[in-house]
Parts: structure tokens; C-alpha cells; sequence
């Protein structure tokens, strides 16, 4: 299979022979660093500012076929990282299937962990299944079909059914369970499984005993519309396993503080995160709202959420009241947790471009400049002496303030017109701001503007680090991969904890 068999090496494409999206000389990437930053960026069936979702989605599935059959044991950790430390879901399932086909071609085993690896939703086998479907019909291979079983497995109960089993949806859990045969790993989930077969192929079969959630969403659906505003206790709501969504519509009318209250207690830490906009439209009380807080602060449960830090920046610009402004910033301290102290001098490059004012979030609420913003004064905030500059066309210096806070700042930088919305001019802000800096971190989607420098960062010292954070994923890089040039995809905590790790003379390439 001479179309999978690819050595993994560094391009030999000197610049010149190709350029960036704006005309700059660029740089071609070794195909899994090309992998790893269109994947952490990837936002499946999506249109980028430089690129049409149809040529990106082919671009991710050659590359996907390539290193799963190149190099299986990266690939394998990337897929399970993609889902579990980049939090992305589309991308991380249509890794885990396309990667599952090349290496079925070619005789490489291995690949059913790796389906297993990326369905962390009960949701997500059904999507698996519904990609697998429409794009290669029927016929399931064995690693493909033993993958999402496992998955089911792993993922299907009465919460999760009640959640996820939507008639709306293409395949339905009965589907999975028809197409995949799982096996059962007790008798209340082989009752679950047959349940839920009645349920797609609408049979008239009485709930199973053991499904008691299942049994008291039965009897609250059976309660008459005018009586169901007075169901406000939070356990029985808790026991049918009702979320927000369904309690809503299960009312049929619209959700007041009391309804609030009653679900508050069940609900999910992204649910809360969501909703606080709601819950400052209905007036909940202040000992609600303290609630909602102190879980929303609670370190514990930040880490348990894996909840991305720019949601904490969504959620402050959605929430009209300042009562949340506190939590949401602890919170997203501790989102930030891992992002390293940094000694010495930092320069972080934002780049404000027209092009980073595409959408960084599958809903457009977070644009790419928006990620970019909080993790660069993030970093900034953590550094001993760290100099951030906005660039574009133009180039400024954001000034920083003793003791204000990350989302504060984040306000204040776009208040203060940091935000310019021109061309990509990465090599001139480098050269205008570069002040015998001992580290620099560009926060960009690479796609610098047309000059006549070969390396947008040329004017760095070569013994001097530059790391690029590209969150876009596009083709063509702005800089050679070479030593202490190093280039990151993925805005996380853990992804910038990579600096002092390479600092302090660690080989480690992958945040896996």
C-alpha cells in the first residue's frame, strides 16, 4: 500500500517553494506534526478563514491514513489524547474510524482500543456509527464493529439513555446494540439493552424492573400537564434522571426560578457554566446563586469538569450579573493551574488578524483571537517579567496592571482596541518588539503576510526559544521546524507546560 507507506521526516522544501495563505515564504511540516495541529484545531465539516471544510476534511483523512499505518503506536496515544486532553469530539472519532480502515488495509492490528479510546459520550457510538454509515455503507470491519461495542458497553445506562436516545437521531442506541452486538456486562444492563431495542423498533414491552430511573420517568411523563409545575422536589426529578433540557420541555412552558432550583442540584458543571444568563433572567435567590458559585469555584470540581479555560471567558461575556465574576475567575485559575511560572523575559505575540476573527468554538461564540487573548495573558500573568504585544498590521504593547485579573484584562484588551483585524505582518512585529528577550511565544494561525524575510522569526537569536501556537491547523507553517523552534497545537494548560519541560532539556515532542 504505497500510498500509506510515507516516511515520517521533515519536509526538504526549502522557502519559496511554497508560501502561506497571504504569500509569505513557508514551510511544510512532517505529517504527524501536520496531523497533530489540524487535529487539535479540527473542527470536522467546518469552513476555516483559509480553507473550505471539503479540502480540510480530505487533508485530515489522508493524513489520518497515513500515520495510523506509519506509525500505529503514536497514533493510538494521539487519538485517545485528542478526546480525553484536547476535549475534542468530532475529530477525535473521525481520527479513530479513518485510522481503524488504513490499518485494516494493511494487515496492522490494534485499531479496535483505538475506536474504543475515542467514544467518551454514550452519545458518540451512534455518531461513530452514523459517520461509518454514510460515508462507507454497511460493512463494518471487526476492529471497527468490537470498538464502538466496547464503547457501549462502557457508556450505556438508564441516565445516559435518557439522555442521548434521541428519535431524532439517525442511529439510536437499539441501532448500536443491533449493529455492534455488546455484551452485557450484568443482568440490569442486558436489561438496559433490550430496552432499548423495544424502544427503536417500537415495541410495546413493559419497562424491566431493574431500570427503576427508567420506571419514574415513566410515571412523571404519565403526570397531566397542569399538574407537572408543581413537581419541585430535587430528588424525585434527580431519581427519573431528568437534566434541564428535558425537565424544560417536560413542563411545556417556560423554565421560572422555582423550576430552577429543583434541577440546579442534578445539573452537570458545564450545564451551570451555560446557564447562568437563565439564571439571572428568572432572579434566583442569592443562596442559589452561592451554590452555583461555590461549585463553579471549587477546584475539585474544575478538574473533574475538564472543562477548556476559553468557556470561562464565554460564560463571563454571556452572564449579565457581576455576582458570577469572582467564581468564574477563580475558576478559570484553576482551569489554568499548569500553565508554568516562566523566569526570565517573555515576549508573547497575540495575533489579532482578520483571519484569527474566525470561529475557535463549534457554536461562534469564542473566536480564535478570543483563545489566543486568554491564553497569552494567562501566560503573561504567570511570568516574571513577560512584555504582550497585539499585532497585525500594526503592533502594540498591552500594557499590564498590578493585580488584575486574567478575565479582566481579556475585557480590557478588547475595550482597548487591541483587536485590529488586518493582515498577518508576524515578521515585522517581531523585529519592532524583540528586545533581547530570553524566550518568545507567538499565539497565531501562521498565516503571515507576504515579505521578503525567508524566517518570520529571523530576528530571534538562534540559541533564543521560539514557540508558535498555531490554532488553525493550517498546511504551511511560518517557520522552520529546527532547534529551539518549536511548534504547539492545542490551547491548553497542559500544552504550555511544555515550555520549561523543553527548557529544562526534555525530548518530549507530544503532550501524550
Amino acid at each position: 500500500m504505497a500510498k500509506f507507506n510515507l516516511k515520517l521526516r521533515t519536509s526538504r522544501h526549502r522557502p519559496g517553494h511554497v508560501v502561506t495563505a497571504q504569500g509569505a515564504p513557508g514551510f511544510l511540516r512532517e505529517p504527524r506534526t501536520e496531523l497533530f495541529l489540524l487535529g487539535v484545531s479540527n473542527m470536522v465539516g467546518e469552513h476555516t478563514f483559509y480553507e473550505g471544510r471539503t479540502e480540510r476534511d480530505e487533508r485530515f483523512r489522508a493524513l489520518v491514513a497515513a500515520v495510523a499505518v506509519a506509525d500505529p503506536e503514536w497514533f493510538a496515544r494521539f487519538v485517545a489524547w485528542l478526546r480525553t486532553g484536547a476535549m475534542l469530539r468530532s475529530a477525535s472519532v473521525v481520527a479513530a474510524l479513518e485510522g481503524a480502515r488504513a490499518q485494516v488495509a494493511a494487515g496492522i492490528p490494534g485499531s479496535r482500543a483505538v475506536v474504543d479510546s475515542a467514544l467518551q459520550r454514550a452519545d458518540e457510538p451512534g455518531e461513530a456509527l452514523a459517520y461509518w454509515l454514510g460515508r462507507y455503507g454497511r460493512s463494518l470491519p471487526k476492529p471497527v464493529k468490537r470498538g464502538v461495542a466496547d464503547a457501549a458497553v462502557r457508556l450505556y445506562h438508564e441516565r445516559s439513555l435518557l439522555k442521548y436516545d434521541s428519535e431524532k437521531a439517525a442511529v439510536r442506541f437499539g441501532d448500536v446494540i443491533d449493529l455492534t452486538h455488546p455484551i452485557a456486562k450484568d443482568a440490569r444492563q442486558g436489561d438496559l439493552f433490550r430496552h432499548a431495542l423495544d424502544r427503536r423498533h417500537q415495541r410495546d414491552n413493559p419497562v424491566p424492573e431493574s431500570l427503576t430511573m427508567l420506571a419514574a420517568r415513566a410515571e412523571l411523563m404519565a403526570l397531566p400537564v397542569e399538574q407537572r409545575r408543581t413537581v419541585t422536589d430535587p430528588a424525585m426529578l434527580d431519581a427519573a434522571g431528568m437534566t434541564w433540557e428535558s425537565l424544560a420541555g417536560w413542563r411545556q412552558t417556560t423554565m421560572d426560578g422555582a423550576a430552577w432550583k429543583a434541577i440546579i442540584p442534578s445539573m452537570g458543571y458545564l450545564a451551570l457554566l451555560r446557564n447562568l444568563r437563565n439564571f439571572d433572567q428568572v432572579n434566583v435567590s442569592d443562596a442559589v446563586a452561592e451554590t452555583v458559585a461555590a461549585k463553579l469555584a471549587d477546584p475539585v470540581e474544575v478538574a473533574r469538569s475538564r472543562v477548556l479555560p476559553m468557556r470561562f471567558l464565554s460564560a463571563f461575556n454571556a452572564a449579565p450579573s457581576l455576582r458570577w465574576a469572582y467564581p468564574l475567575e477563580k475558576a478559570l485559575q484553576h482551569a489554568l493551574a499548569n500553565v508554568p511560572a516562566l523566569d526570565a523575559r517573555t515576549l508573547i505575540l497575540i495575533d489579532t488578524s482578520g483571519s484569527m476573527n474566525s470561529a475557535f468554538s463549534t457554536d461562534g461564540t469564542l473566536r480564535c483571537w478570543d483563545a489566543a487573548t486568554v491564553f497569552g495573558l494567562a501566560l503573561a500573568a504567570r511570568a516574571h517579567d513577560a512584555t504582550v504585544v497585539s499585532f497585525s498590521n500594526d503592533a502594540k504593547v498591552f500594557p499590564a496592571r498590578e493585580g488584575e485579573s486574567v478575565l479582566a484584562a481579556v475585557r480590557r484588551f478588547k475595550e482597548g482596541g487591541y483587536f485590529y483585524g488586518g493582515g498577518t505582518q508576524t515578521e515585522k512585529a517581531v523585529r519592532t518588539h524583540y528586545d533581547r528577550h530570553d524566550r518568545v511565544v507567538i499565539l497565531t494561525d501562521e498565516q503571515a503576510y507576504a515579505h521578503n524575510a525567508p524566517d518570520v522569526v529571523a530576528a530571534v537569536p538562534a540559541e533564543v526559544p521560539v514557540y508558535t501556537w498555531n490554532l488553525a491547523g493550517y498546511r504551511v507553517a511560518h517557520a522552520p521546524s529546527a532547534r529551539n523552534r518549536h511548534t504547539f497545537g492545542g490551547l491548553s494548560d497542559a500544552a504550555f507546560a511544555m515550555i520549561p519541560l523543553i527548557e529544562s532539556g526534555s525530548r518530549q515532542q507530544w503532550p501524550f
